[in-house]
């Protein structure tokens, strides 16, 4: 055969074979491709969290009791919000330690200030993973309080509870699961509470023994207000029944000279309940 003619024969196979796999080589590019966009977007997926602390506890399936205290507390969308916290989380198991009742009075709405404290006293700000946790020797929660941070071994210890699952990542915060309910020291009553009172003493006594006895009412009543406006039910109990009290009988009467005494005796009762 003709050199010439030979070698235009294999190169004629050879494009008809090129352009018979060409489409097979387009279509493995295209699907490395794609099979690489979905790697990246799982990636992207699993490092951002969808679900947020609320919806991340309800789907866990062991924090129903914590969940039901939340909506009660109404701090479901505080919670929800954007954060970021982190959420010391009892389990049912943990809520289970408590005294026999004492969820259920806690669910109470006449105790929702109560249960508002003890469930903030739970969270902190901010996202404090557990190995920056276990360099602190405490911190300061939404409650206002401290708790303790001591690591215990591989975990931590948060007051007396363990830490026994750490690091759980949401959209909006961390949560670490321990397994007791935190709860807060009760607090005394506040030295301000005290300073509201002497000072409407001093200032309501000469307004008293002058016969503005109207006047009087009116100050020992609006410091009793005062009181009320710092020291809450669960910070200071006794305090605060005596001053509701108080305030309720005064402004059921309508003599300010017995306005004037009914205040009296409870500032009277207070200060020295705080001695």
């Amino acid at each position: 055969m003709n050199p010439k003619l030979k070698k235009r024969r294999i190169l004629s196979h050879t494009l008809l074979m090129f352009n018979s796999i060409a489409p097979d080589l387009i279509n493995m590019k295209k699907i490395i491709a794609s099979f690489t966009s979905l790697l990246m977007l799982a990636s992207v997926l699993s490092a951002a969290p969808k679900k947020d602390i609320v919806d991340t506890a309800v789907e866990a399936g062991i924090f129903k009791t914590l969940v039901a205290a939340v909506k009660a507390a109404g701090l479901v969308d505080t919670l929800k919000g954007e954060g970021p916290f982190t959420v010391f989380a009892p389990t049912d198991e943990a809520f289970a330690k408590l005294p026999k009742g004492t969820v259920a009075t806690l669910l109470k709405p006449e105790n929702k200030q109560k249960l508002v404290d003890i469930l903030t006293y739970h969270v902190v700000p901010g996202k404090v993973k557990a190995k920056k946790a276990a360099k602190l020797d405490s911190a300061k929660t939404v409650n206002g309080s401290e708790i303790t941070i001591k690591p215990s071994g591989k975990t931590l210890m948060i007051n007396k509870s363990k830490v026994i699952k750490a690091d759980i990542k949401t959209s909006n915060g961390i949560i670490h699961v321990i397994d007791a309910v935190l709860l807060p020291a009760p607090k005394k009553v506040d030295g301000n509470t005290n300073h509201i009172i002497k000072q409407a003493i001093h200032k309501g006594v000469p307004m008293f023994n002058s016969g503005h006895h109207a006047q009087a009412a009116i100050l020992y009543m609006k410091a009793g207000k005062d009181v009320l406006g710092q020291c809450s039910s669960s910070a200071c109990p006794a305090a605060s029944k005596t001053i509701r009290t108080a305030l309720h009988k005064a402004t059921a009467e309508h003599c300010p000279a017995s306005q004037a005494w009914i205040m009296r005796r409870a500032f009277d009762h207070i200060l020295a309940s705080s001695n």
